[in-house]
């Protein structure tokens, strides 16, 4: 299968999924195997910003005053993001867009490059075991060592495999009731831009609650697929 790299246009990925699905995971394998580039909001605003561009300048400013950074300012560093070499295979956008109307300036700021949205992925999970999987979390206190209560338990309860630590910590967000709104906020956000994008025949459901090998392996066949077509 040919990369990304070896194409005409960039590819332009979009990858939709809640706290915990395995986004960052799954995004750091397609770049590895495609050349593409993760953009995470966050991360743009931050590079903008240290770059002391124009639209940096106007993030600065808005970010100072604790303000939200608007849809325009987005698309500006966006823009100048996507004018850099590092991208010309394509990219992962992650957190943008995030509503029907921010995915309409998207498409109008691609198409001026000669570019388009080619897939976005939505990362399917079960609600129930998303809980199950987040909630059931804690590390050793001593070395940050990973558990959790039903799928890896340290072999003797209460004590840490790799240093034999006994302090056990829970992060007060990984509790039941705090994930489920958490997904809840997700789903409520996310279902306009999930039908904005199914319109358009670009959306693919893929089932995230498996191994992340066998994930990554749907997702690659998604993005080879679109690759060959560009």
């Amino acid at each position: 299968m040919k990369d990304a790299s070896s194409h005409t246009r960039p590819v332009n990925l979009i990858l939709l999924g809640p706290p915990g699905a395995g986004k960052g995971t799954q995004a750091r394998m397609l770049e590895q195997r495609f050349g593409l580039v993760q953009l995470s909001t966050g991360d743009l605003l931050r590079g903008a910003v240290a770059a002391g561009t124009a639209a940096g300048k106007a993030a600065k400013a808005v970010m100072e005053a604790g303000e939200l950074v608007s849809d325009e300012i987005v698309l500006a560093v966006l823009k100048d993001r996507l004018d850099a070499p590092d991208v010309a295979a394509g990219t992962i956008l992650d957190g943008f867009p995030r509503t029907a109307a921010q995915a309409e300036a998207l498409d109008a700021l691609l198409a001026e490059r000669g570019q388009k949205i080619d897939a976005v992925i939505s990362l399917e999970v079960d609600d129930e075991a998303m809980v199950a999987r987040v909630a059931g979390r804690f590390t050793c206190a001593a070395c940050g060592e990973g558990y959790h209560d039903d799928f890896k338990p340290p072999s003797v309860a209460g004590v840490c495999d790799k240093c034999g630590g006994t302090e056990m910590i829970r992060r007060a967000d990984d509790n039941a009731e705090t994930v489920r709104t958490r997904l809840g906020a997700y789903h409520a956000q996310t279902a306009p831009l999930i039908s904005y994008y199914a319109s358009r025949k670009v959306l693919t459901r893929v089932p995230a609650m498996g191994a992340i090998d066998d994930i990554a392996r749907d997702l690659g066949a998604i993005i080879g697929k679109v690759t060959a077509g560009t």
